[in-house]
């Protein structure tokens, strides 16, 4: 028996939780933060509409002579209505109507920002849309503007009349139902239902214009168009600033580490060998943080993505040659044609393809000699790199990124580059059309 009466008590104590936590549920979504923020996102779209009614009340006035400016009867404040909302949508048609009301809707309406579009409409079709949402938010904030100033005291007069009876007798216009004693005993209850269901309409009203405000406000087609292109835009400089820092600091990385071990190797036994190397890794690091500081440059300042830090093959070449020769890589070089005939834009993505090639090659080449290979002829630029790979070693995860990159500047000059081992041999062929732009 006491176990049985402990579960009831318990299920007792559930219903009334349930019950508590029902009308707390009910409470806030009549009353809550998010519902009080919505209403005044209401109200502040029917003083909005203030204006225009007082515009239309100009032009509508002389079809009611009789009529007062600011108060008339309910036929001439319809009329207003009917055309002060059309007025208001015209007035929303301007690009910077959408995004002030999108910042208000994100404010009040408590709208994911995602959700609407940002900047000014682009289109015709994104002005209709802020236009017609315009138009609703207040239409539909004078209606309840006027709902809020006239039901309030009204449902205050049904409230206290039991214990003002004289009110009753007063100019208040009160309905037959409330004038009789049985009337007024249920007026307090009618009041009350009024205030709920005047906070039930607000509520409703408030989230179907939140519902709505994604769909009026949100990106059109066009607006998607140009956000995809604007990312699309600053992705190609942050992969073209990556390749120029990969490039760069990359192969100057790998000269410095191989000089820098040669030097140690034979620093008591050729003095000489480890000022010549102390001398290249000085030339090195001096050269790639000139490069370095132009590279950000280009971040601090957003800068142009076509522009580089690096020398082009006509004036750099040789210095590059060196410098990867002092590292301890044997190169040989070949050149055919004239290099300083290339354009700029060759010229620059070139020779950050040479460097890549050689930077790879010391890396990986295990000192093995290169061959390297410029032709330049029939409106092409061919850049090839051989050297022996007896054991190719398998791309790492994370790696790769030279290859990707020299593949990248290729393809965005209109030209082709290819990269494998085969038959001992690791083989590095460039095509790059010399009229190509990027």
């Amino acid at each position: 028996m006491r176990a049985a009466t402990g579960t009831t008590g318990q299920g007792g104590g559930g219903v009334r939780g349930q019950g508590g936590g029902g009308v707390r549920g009910a409470a806030a979504l009549l009353f809550g933060r998010r519902v009080r923020l919505r209403w005044l996102h209401l109200v502040l779209g029917g003083a909005l509409l203030m204006p225009y009614m007082l515009v239309a009340a100009v032009g509508v006035g002389p079809l009611f002579p009789r009529e007062p400016l600011l108060f008339g009867s309910v036929p001439f404040l319809l009329s207003c209505y009917a055309v002060a909302v059309p007025l208001a949508a015209l007035t929303a048609l301007f690009p910077l109507a959408r995004p002030l009301a999108a910042g208000v809707v994100r404010a009040l309406c408590g709208v994911p920002g995602e959700r609407l579009a940002e900047g000014p409409a682009r289109s015709w079709a994104g002005r209709g849309r802020a236009s017609a949402w315009y138009a609703l938010h207040l239409g539909v904030g004078a209606v309840l503007s006027g709902m809020l100033l006239a039901t309030p005291p009204f449902a205050v007069v049904l409230i206290v009349l039991p214990l003002f009876p004289g009110l009753r007798d007063s100019r208040l216009g009160l309905p037959e139902l409330f004038v009789d004693s049985w009337g007024s005993a249920l007026a307090p209850v009618a009041g009350l239902a009024l205030l709920v269901a005047l906070a039930a309409c607000a509520a409703g009203a408030a989230a179907l214009l939140a519902r709505c405000a994604p769909a009026l406000l949100g990106p059109t087609p066009a607006d998607r168009l140009a956000r995809a292109e604007a990312r699309a835009a600053d992705l190609a400089v942050r992969n073209r600033l990556a390749r120029e820092l990969h490039d760069s600091v990359g192969h100057a990385l790998s000269a410095v580490t191989l000089q820098a071990g040669a030097a140690r190797r034979v620093l008591d036994s050729d003095p000489g060998f480890v000022r010549e190397a102390l001398a290249a890794i000085e030339d090195t690091t001096r050269r790639t943080v000139g490069e370095l500081d132009a590279v950000l440059g280009l971040l601090r300042t957003g800068g142009d993505a076509t522009a580089s830090p690096a020398p082009t093959l006509a004036d750099g070449l040789d210095g590059l040659l060196s410098r990867t020769r002092a590292a301890g890589l044997t190169v040989t070089a070949e050149v055919e044609g004239d290099l300083e005939a290339l354009p700029a834009l060759v010229g620059r993505e070139g020779y950050r393809i040479v460097q890549e090639g050689l930077s790879n090659a010391l890396r990986h080449g295990d000192g093995a000699p290169a061959t390297l290979q410029l032709a330049l002829a029939e409106g092409e630029l061919r850049v090839s790199l051989t050297n022996p790979c007896t054991a190719p070693g398998q791309p790492r995860a994370d790696g790769g990124r030279g290859l990707r990159g020299i593949e990248e500047r290729a393809r965005l000059l209109g030209g082709t580059a290819r990269a494998g081992a085969a038959d001992g041999t690791w083989t590095l062929d460039v095509r790059l059309p010399v009229e190509a732009r990027p």
